[in-house]
C-alpha cells in the first residue's frame, strides 16, 4: 500500500511541464485585462452621452415693442381700409361695409351707445338722411402681430334736430388679420370740444383741420375709437 501511495506521488510530480499550458494561461490572463479596460471606458463615457442628448435649452421669448408707424406703406394701406369704410356708410352700401367689419364688431359711438356689427348694417341702410359725409384720416398705426391699432381723425356730416353739423372728433379702430385683409374689431370715437379745437388751431402748425391733442412727434397715442353712429 505505501508503495502504491508513493508510486502515484511520484507519478504526480513526475509530469512533464509544457510550455501550452503557461502560453493559454496569458492568453486568458490578457483577454480578461482588455475587457475589464473597455467596461471602464465606456462607464467614463456615459455621463458625456447623457449631458451631450439633453435637449438645448429653449430661446428666451421676443419682447420687441410694438411698432408704431406714422407714414409709409403701412398708414397707407389702412388709409384705403378707412376710405372704403367711409364711402361704403356715404352710400349706404352694406356689402362694402361687410368686407371692412368684422362679426365680432362691438362699435362705442361718441354718445356712448354700444352696437354690433348687424346693428351698424341696419342703421346705416336706414338712415334717410341724405347729407350724411364721413372722412376718416389715418395719423398712426401700430402693429402688434395679427392685431393693428389705427388711431385718426374723423370728420361726419349730418342733422341734428334738423340742421347740418359738422362733427369733429378723433377714433380708434382694433383690427385684425383675417385671410389676406383686415377687419374692424373694435371701435370707438370721441368728439372734440369746439373751444378746445379754436384754442388747438392757433398753437397748432399741422396741415389737420384740426389739432390732434393725443398725438406729438415721438409721442405714442393712447386714444380708443369707435365707428360712426347713425
Amino acid at each position: 500500500m505505501a508503495g502504491s501511495l508513493s508510486q502515484t506521488s511520484y507519478d504526480l510530480n513526475s509530469r512533464p511541464f509544457k510550455v501550452g499550458d503557461t502560453s493559454f494561461m496569458i492568453r486568458i490572463s490578457v483577454a480578461s485585462a482588455a475587457l475589464l479596460l473597455s467596461c471602464c471606458a465606456v462607464s467614463a463615457q456615459t455621463p458625456a452621452t447623457g449631458e451631450s442628448a439633453s435637449p438645448p435649452a429653449r430661446p428666451a421669448a421676443s419682447t420687441e415693442p410694438a411698432v408704431t408707424t406714422t407714414e409709409g406703406a403701412t398708414v397707407s394701406e389702412f388709409q384705403k381700409i378707412e376710405d372704403s369704410w367711409s364711402d361704403a356708410v356715404n352710400r349706404k352700401d352694406q356689402y362694402g361695409l361687410e368686407l371692412v367689419l368684422s362679426p365680432l364688431l362691438v362699435d362705442v359711438s361718441a354718445t356712448g351707445d354700444i352696437t354690433t356689427r348687424n346693428q351698424q348694417l341696419v342703421q346705416v341702410i336706414n338712415n334717410e338722411d341724405k347729407t350724411v359725409d364721413l372722412q376718416q384720416k389715418v395719423i398712426t398705426v401700430r402693429l402688434l402681430g395679427d392685431i393693428a391699432v389705427a388711431n385718426g381723425t374723423y370728420t361726419l356730416r349730418h342733422k341734428v334736430n334738423g340742421s347740418e353739423v359738422d362733427e369733429k372728433g378723433v377714433f380708434t379702430h382694433v383690427f385684425e388679420r383675417v385671410r389676406n385683409g383686415w377687419l374692424c374689431t373694435n371701435s370707438q370715437r370721441t368728439v372734440l370740444r369746439t373751444d378746445s379745437a379754436k384754442t388747438s388751431k392757433k398753437q397748432s402748425t399741422s396741415e389737420e383741420p384740426f389739432h390732434f391733442p393725443f398725438f406729438s412727434k415721438g409721442e405714442k397715442s393712447t386714444t380708443t375709437s369707435s365707428s360712426p353712429q347713425q
